[in-house]
């Protein structure tokens, strides 16, 4: 697989509280904001951050908007979000050191990855680990 390929998939979400999503994915997973767009009374329309060449966006839940009028509810959600880090023992001990609430412990996997999962202040699942698709067969 070519070496110059770019992400063309960006996950997109939605927060109940975006502000504090900006703050906490930065402070215990690691991120840095790319870029935080605010509507005339200050709340997070758009976010983006990203984390090595990956990149989320994400913004304020709001009832009357295209993406749902539901509140997020992460723990009936099918999605989980999967992230490569070149040491996931220094991520997920930054992760712990912050009060993540991990749900599955590092572990080397039989499929020769080391990883583990967390959910964030909201509760969306995410796992951080060495598999990397790309460097696959």
């Amino acid at each position: 697989m070519s070496e110059n390929l770019r992400p063309n998939i960006f996950p997109a979400m939605r927060y109940r509280d975006a502000d504090a999503a900006v703050t906490w994915l930065a402070e215990v997973f690691g991120f840095e904001e790319k870029a935080v767009h605010r509507d005339e009374d200050g709340v997070v329309a758009h976010a983006e951050m990203r984390l090595g060449a990956g990149l989320i966006m994400f913004g304020q839940h709001r009832p009357d908007n295209w993406f749902g009028s539901g509140k997020p509810d992460p723990l009936t959600s099918t999605i989980g979000l999967y992230v490569v880090v070149p040491d996931p023992d220094a991520h997920h001990a930054r992760a712990v050191a912050a009060g993540a609430e991990i749900v599955r412990g590092l572990k080397d996997q039989d499929y020769g990855s080391r990883e583990y999962s967390a959910r964030d202040l909201e509760g969306n699942l995410w796992s951080f680990g060495t598999y990397d698709p790309y460097t696959q067969d």
